[in-house]
């Protein structure tokens, strides 16, 4: 995974010197573009949504500033079906995760899009996601070792959160407990920030999310994160071990969210949005509101985008088949 994270930052390079080319070949610029997230406002991945959207306006692609349509629900799958139906004409865009794209297609038997009815534009950012524990679970608790072996030996209450059923997060929380041999029932929520509230507020004991939605509540002391999912540490979260680091070599996940357009869309519009866009993500101050929620920014040209979205899919396809979930479980 690494190796095509280093192939992404080539090729996004690469992209940003040749910028002049994609914006000469557009005809003229749109009015204003929208965004969809699939997520509630205030997440990780809503300030990737809204922070492009911000300074893709005044450039060859966009006269206005953009602006981002919240369509919580469903995983991120209502987003995606939302800009299936929109026009191809470059003013309509979606965020969502590499997930709704690689993972859906083998949870949903009746999914309401397939990965062909959308066009990768540029990958936006890059998020580990994190177990975290908060007040339900006793303060001893400091290890994912603790953990399993409290979840062990309280069954009822050994849960936890995700932002949605058969979201990665979900599916990483299934596997480690496939992995570890503990049953973890699983909550699931319209998003990280309710899952969030609720681990807080100790209404469940555990959450798997991306983990830089936990910065803010670690300051706390109220939630503790135990692992990340990562092949290598997160960089905002050094002091914290991967599972792979801690025996769980296939729990790894460096998801990202990316800019997606409709099917139909016109080379010459989409490359004029992935000169927009890898210009956004560019910008020092888009990099460090990033990382203030723990996301890598991350653009990439829509080849290289596509290229990782094909080996999440071949990658996650008999992972799901092992964990044995679909949206009819």
């Amino acid at each position: 995974m690494m190796q095509r994270r280093l192939f992404v930052q080539a090729t996004a390079g690469a992209a940003a010197l040749g910028a002049l080319a994609p914006y000469a070949a557009f005809a003229q610029a749109l009015d204003q573009v929208k965004i969809f997230y699939g997520f509630p406002a205030g997440s990780a991945g809503d300030s990737v949504a809204r922070r492009v959207a911000e300074k893709i306006g005044g450039t060859p692609y966009s006269k206005l500033p953009g602006f981002v349509e919240n369509k919580p629900g469903a995983g991120g799958r209502i987003a995606v079906e939302t800009l299936k139906n929109s026009p191809a004409d470059g003013s309509v865009l979606a965020l969502a995760p590499v997930s709704a794209l690689s993972v859906y297609p083998f949870i949903y038997p009746k999914l309401a899009y397939k990965p062909e009815d959308v066009t990768p534009v540029s990958i936006g950012a890059i998020m580990f996601h994190g177990l975290a524990v908060g007040p339900a679970v006793p303060a001893e608790v400091k290890t994912l070792k603790d953990f399993l072996a409290w979840a062990k030996a309280n069954p009822t209450q050994a849960n936890y959160g995700s932002p949605g059923a058969g979201s990665m997060p979900h599916l990483l929380g299934a596997l480690l407990g496939m992995r570890a041999g503990v049953e973890l029932k699983h909550v699931p929520y319209r998003g990280t920030v309710p899952s969030i509230t609720d681990l807080v507020g100790g209404q469940i004991a555990a959450a798997m999310n991306p983990s830089g939605d936990y910065l803010q509540h670690m300051k706390t002391g109220r939630v503790r994160v135990l692992a990340t999912s990562g092949r290598k540490r997160s960089p905002y979260l050094p002091d914290v071990p991967t599972f792979t680091e801690l025996g769980y070599p296939d729990i790894t996940s460096e998801e990202w969210f990316g800019f997606y357009a409709p099917a139909k869309t016109p080379a010459a519009t989409i490359a004029a949005a992935n000169a927009a866009i890898t210009q956004a993500l560019r910008d020092k101050s888009v990099v460090d509101a990033l990382a203030l929620v723990g996301l890598v920014a991350s653009p990439s040209t829509p080849q290289a985008m596509a290229a990782d979205q094909k080996a999440e899919y071949e990658r996650w396809g008999p992972l799901v088949k092992q964990i044995g979930f679909t949206s009819e479980s």
